[in-house]
């Protein structure tokens, strides 16, 4: 059995001048991991995170380590606007829930949406549709490992949770057949105090993809706080990596689906921007045909 945990960086807000701090980019993703590693993939998270904060060395209940989020907004700050000290401690961070992730043979699924100035966004349709896409990479995922998940997405509010999976209820339920076999259940919610993984997806989210997206698809955008050059030593050292932890498939239509997903809305760069100039995307999965469903979709198990 699989696992998928999902967060989000970034929000519907309008990308103005008027408003710096406004976020360039709504990323939705996570990662998928193997049930058997859950276990010792969260000790390890928290040894991480011990050695990033060496006051939790220190504390004295399990308890207060887990409930100490080193949140990816924070480390972004760091990288941004910190020492030398700082970004030194922020790089090495993410080299290491890199390695995490490489470790315990973690796959990476996300939806990148750039947002176009003076534009309003959607945000109840952004996340409902990312929802959507990655069930449809992680059922793909599943039926390749020939196995079965389930989706833990960080929780938000109920007037926001609600519609966004949706989308997934219909598709498992509908008269015409389950289109989702593999997953288990619509998405359930979690919250990062309790869930410690999701704690590591929003650093993969909030720390990686956010920055980098903004550094490869609006570095022109001086005015806005979030898009800096500082992030540049992220896309350039863990592009590569982030390329190589992507599950990506070949639809029976030979369309290319899953992984890092870029929607920019700006200049219409593609996703391969993520990884580095001139990068190209990970080696892919080849679903049959005879195992999808009626509209192109992977059907299940």
């Amino acid at each position: 059995m699989y696992l998928c945990y999902i967060d989000e960086a970034g929000n519907g807000q309008t990308l103005d001048s008027s408003r710096p701090d406004a976020p360039p980019v709504l990323v939705v993703g996570g990662f998928t991991v193997h049930d058997s590693c859950i276990k010792q993939l969260t000790w390890d998270f928290l040894e991480v995170k011990k050695t990033y904060r060496p006051q939790l060395g220190r504390a004295r209940h399990l308890s207060e380590v887990i409930l100490a989020e080193v949140k990816g907004a924070d480390v972004r700050k760091d990288i941004r606007v910190g020492n030398r000290d700082r970004r030194r401690a922020a790089m090495l961070l993410m080299d290491s829930v890199l390695g995490l992730l490489e470790h315990y043979h973690a796959r990476l699924l996300a939806r990148v949406w750039v947002k176009q100035e003076g534009h309003a966004v959607n945000e109840t349709g952004v996340y409902s549709t990312s929802v959507g896409s990655l069930t449809e990479t992680f059922q793909a995922q599943l039926l390749d490992c020939h196995s079965r998940g389930v989706m833990i997405l960080d929780s938000r509010t109920k007037s926001k949770n609600a519609p966004n999976v949706h989308c997934v209820t219909t598709r498992k339920y509908r008269a015409g057949g389950d289109l989702l076999k593999g997953v288990i259940e619509s998405p359930v919610f979690g919250h990062s105090d309790t869930h410690t993984l999701l704690q590591l997806a929003d650093m993969v989210v909030s720390s990686l993809l956010f920055p980098i997206a903004c550094h490869a698809y609006l570095s022109d955008v001086t005015w806005n706080v979030h898009c800096d050059d500082a992030y540049r030593p992220l896309r350039e050292q863990f592009g590569e990596r982030l390329k190589k932890l992507q599950f990506r498939y070949q639809a029976p239509s030979g369309k290319w689906r899953g992984g890092i997903v870029v929607s920019d809305r700006r200049t219409e760069q593609p996703s391969s921007l993520m990884f580095g100039p001139g990068r190209s995307g990970a080696p892919a999965v080849v679903i049959p045909a005879q195992q999808t469903g009626g509209d192109g979709l992977p059907s299940g198990v």
